[in-house]
């Protein structure tokens, strides 16, 4: 699937790639609303029909991900709120097999995501998954999410990378869309982002359910 022979970088996605998305999307879809509606003093579905409007109108966009964004428009401290849930906070399968297997092939490891920083903080600091990678990089410090071009130009100029040579790793595939517009040759979608759901595949990119399937030897 992967001839590991070509390739020198690797960008790995978090939330659904490394980390199981089961925290995220309990947490936005179930967790949150179920606290608004409390700390508000709102049905829980008026509460999810409001979240639900938001989420929809700021998809994709850097607003999205901003935690700051979402703890000012709802007036509640969401990290604090996220910090209730740690127990969630999970370890896909055969991820530290994985990023120790390509740190023994000696590629450039490097986290992307669209994660807030002080989301990103909040799950390094449970899954210490940083000790494998050779950079860290949160989108918002582009000030462009991963759909953006611009994302992609300002990663190469900061780190330059041959994208015929990198290898990207997400489970969203507009994002994936977007490193594959920009010229990046070896893209795979994660199938099974959330342990708590069926699979989707893209039909489009290297589809795999978990990492054993595309283990470097």
């Amino acid at each position: 699937m992967i001839d590991w022979q070509k390739i020198d970088t690797v960008l790995l996605d978090m939330d659904g790639t490394l980390l199981d998305l089961h925290f995220d999307n309990y947490f936005w879809l179930t967790h949150l609303p179920l606290r608004y509606a409390e700390i508000k003093g709102v049905s829980e579905a008026e509460a999810t029909a409001l979240l639900m409007h938001h989420i929809r109108q700021h998809e994709g966009t850097l607003q999205w991900y901003c935690l700051d964004h979402w703890s000012a428009l709802l007036e509640l401290d969401i990290p604090l709120l996220k910090r209730e849930l740690l127990h969630k906070i999970q370890l896909r399968p055969y991820v530290e097999d994985f990023l120790r297997a390509l740190r023994g092939q000696r590629k450039k490891v490097m986290l992307i995501t669209n994660a807030h920083p002080k989301g990103l903080e909040l799950k390094l600091s449970v899954t210490a998954i940083d000790q494998w990678l050779d950079l860290v990089v949160s989108s918002h410090e582009y000030f462009h999410p991963k759909e953006s071009e611009a994302f992609w130009q300002k990663l190469q100029a900061e780190e330059n990378f041959d994208p015929k040579t990198t290898l990207f790793i997400d489970d969203t595939p507009r994002v994936l869309a977007s490193a594959e517009n920009f010229g990046i040759a070896h893209l795979v979608h994660i199938c099974a982002p959330d342990s708590q759901r069926e699979p989707a595949r893209s039909h489009r990119y290297i589809d795999i359910n978990h990492f054993d399937e595309i283990m470097p030897h």
